[in-house]
């Protein structure tokens, strides 16, 4: 076992594999393509195959394919095994030593939760989710949205939607990631990424270590066609925010510890948006 977590660290040791491999972490459980990770970490195709071969032969990443695609993802059961090692084993079972901010056992407690949901425009995906959250449980949640390069103003098409569910979108508005990382801005307690751009930059290290999710999806700001098409894109992504978020308050949060409620996040993101 020794023999395989030292390679695994050796391979993590090269500033770009790292790199790699800690975007896939960020877009776990997605599968992402090569060629998106070579694009979005500005990588050649040839030298990004030799990094995610040897991600591959470590064990901590694996490969599938998807028609003429090849599709990479974290190989979480591998990560944990590699950082039980360290913790473990190396720390004679003492996290507070090594991972001084880690809470994995720790309950939820019984009070009222920061939620953020982030994307790269905030003008529709995390609108939509702000306010599906917000008024399916008020009283559990206080609801925040944001944009890693916002736009000027929430998009009509979204706007549109969620006024003709019956939503007030008075409240709204496209806001930028950083009022959430200042002194004196709400301790998040869950943060989400619904879109895999907004997943794939680098983040603030939030305060209170919040759990995270990436729940990503299709951009129907991208949609193209007639209004009506374009409205139909909108109306697919509320409906499968709005599925994600329901089953997101069906969790007793309360009651949780961290790791159970971080795999049940995980489980939410794993879910076809189409289901």
């Amino acid at each position: 076992m020794i023999e395989e977590i030292t390679d695994q660290l050796a391979i993590l040791g090269h500033p770009q594999r790292i790199t790699v491999f800690r975007m896939l972490m960020r877009r776990f459980p997605d599968t992402v393509p090569a060629g998106e990770l070579a694009s979005e970490l500005d990588i050649k195709p040839s030298t990004m195959s030799n990094y995610l071969s040897a991600l591959q032969r470590s064990g901590l990443v694996t490969q599938e394919r998807s028609g003429t695609s090849l599709l990479y993802s974290v190989n979480m059961t591998k990560v944990q095994r590699m950082l039980d090692f360290l913790v473990v084993d190396c720390c004679r079972g003492r996290p507070d030593i090594c991972m001084p901010f880690t809470q994995g056992n720790e309950d939820m407690t019984d009070r009222k939760f920061n939620v953020l949901f982030l994307c790269v425009g905030n003008s529709a995906r995390s609108i939509f989710a702000e306010t599906l959250l917000r008024e399916l449980a008020d009283d559990r949640f206080t609801v925040f949205s944001a944009g890693t390069q916002p736009a000027s103003e929430l998009n009509p098409f979204a706007v549109q939607v969620l006024q003709d569910k019956g939503h007030d979108t008075s409240v709204l508005r496209s806001k930028h990631m950083s009022e959430f990382a200042t002194e004196g801005a709400p301790e998040m307690d869950f943060v989400f990424t619904v879109c895999n751009q907004a997943a794939n930059e680098e983040c603030p290290a939030w305060e209170g270590q919040p759990i995270s999710g990436h729940w990503g999806m299709e951009d129907p700001v991208k949609a193209t066609g007639t209004d009506a098409e374009k409205s139909l894109a909108f109306q697919n992504a509320y409906g499968a925010l709005k599925r994600r978020i329901e089953a997101f308050t069906s969790l007793p949060v309360e009651s949780l510890d961290r790791i159970a409620l971080q795999s049940a996040v995980d489980d939410i993101g794993r879910t076809s948006v189409g289901d």
